[in-house]
């Protein structure tokens, strides 16, 4: 983090191109993973520098930059998928197809893990992420991994084998079986990639005008990667306060304010029609996304339940939520509802539902969740 508080305090370019030059590959490789066009991944990675230029000032000195870049690429990659996902849709398509005429490459498996991989990362807490980032995608040995994590050798190595696990079995669900140890040597064999010549040179060329030169497609996803980690960062501080709650075993507003529906104005519930609509946008609808997540906690496959999280707000299912949801059954879920609070409509949609957990206790709930994101991905807002 020296250089970039050198190039916070003075604008140093000198510091912002050794910045450069230290983790152009990286970005430029995440972004390539998740969006398979080379000028696409170019222009990511000049947003996510950018964007450290502008945010330089504000990163903590435990930041692990490596890691922040990452998460910074995946969020202006999201962006540019979204902005531009007719044609992302034809061009994976044709990719699909030539990898299908193409003879199988010896039997590495980095094909069925790349198109994966930024997914699967996306889905690891905060402390894994950074781990599994320094450990395969910089190279660092365990011990380098420590000292940068600032914690012990075991807890760097626990942490890098938690991770890897978590892969696994992220891969495994969707139809990739391979060894821990297969997909550590691929990811670090084939996650980083060198960046196109030149595109350190065209980076700093615009980072020095504070982005006056950016293009206006860059200077898009420029802005949709913030919003995301600005929605990301509010996420974040919702969960945790949900977290806190529920570590201390209070029944409080922060956890049930939506388990009696008199207390909004107004509700009305969804029609088929519109539950068909939340379908086509989401892959799902409100009561399935609902009845998903209660049966990943049935099965305690909290690496399923943990999806219903924002990626990458470094908060993940504590012991005290899994011991008290693991095992559940549901008794039932009740027809989805919008709410509103005098004239504010809220912003998730509402689904009723009774459990009974193990202790044989019956609790009755509103599960709130909301879709409204990059990712067209259902996330929990609250309720439980």
């Amino acid at each position: 983090m020296d250089l970039v508080r050198e190039y916070a305090r003075h604008s140093s370019e000198e510091a912002f191109v050794e910045l450069l030059s230290r983790h152009v590959n990286l970005v430029y490789s995440v972004a390539l993973h998740q969006l398979r066009d080379a000028f696409l991944a170019e222009e990511v990675t000049q947003a996510a520098f950018i964007i450290l230029a502008r945010k330089a000032g504000s990163l903590g000195p435990k930041t692990i930059l490596s890691a922040w870049l990452c998460r910074t690429a995946q969020y202006a990659a999201a962006r540019a998928l979204r902005t531009e996902r007719r044609r992302q849709c034809r061009e994976q398509e044709a990719y699909i197809q030539s990898m299908l005429n193409q003879p199988e490459p010896e039997t590495s498996p980095w094909p069925d893990i790349a198109p994966l991989l930024n997914l699967a990362m996306a889905g690891l807490g905060e402390k894994d992420h950074s781990a599994i980032v320094l450990r395969f995608f910089e190279g660092k040995d365990l011990k380098q991994v420590a000292a940068e994590l600032g914690v012990g050798e075991d807890t760097a190595k626990t942490r890098v084998r938690r991770g890897v696990e978590k892969l696994r079995k992220f891969f495994v669900k969707r139809g990739v079986t391979l060894s821990a140890s297969v997909i550590a040597g691929a990811i670090a064999t084939n996650a980083v990639q060198a960046a196109p010549a030149g595109l350190v040179k065209s980076i700093t060329a615009v980072v020095i005008t504070n982005g006056a030169t950016a293009s206006g497609s860059t200077l898009t996803l420029i802005k949709g990667a913030l919003k995301i980690m600005a929605w990301t960062k509010a996420k974040t501080a919702i969960i945790a306060g949900v977290a806190a709650v529920l570590a201390v075993g209070i029944t409080s507003t922060a956890i049930h304010h939506h388990r009696n529906p008199s207390i909004f104005s107004r509700i009305k519930e969804l029609s088929g029609d519109e539950e068909a609509q939340y379908t086509s946008y989401a892959g799902s609808s409100p009561e399935q996304a609902a009845k998903t997540f209660f049966e990943a906690c049935n099965r305690e496959d909290w690496t399923a339940a943990a999806t219903f999280w924002p990626a990458g707000n470094g908060h993940s299912l504590g012991d005290e939520t899994r011991n008290y949801l693991g095992g559940l059954q549901i008794v039932r879920l009740g027809k989805p509802f919008w709410a509103w609070q005098g004239n504010a409509k809220y912003g998730s949609v509402f689904v009723p539902y009774e459990i009974r957990v193990k202790t044989g206790e019956t609790k009755k709930f509103q599960l709130a969740v909301r879709c409204d994101n990059p990712e067209r991905h259902w996330y929990i807002d609250g309720g439980l």
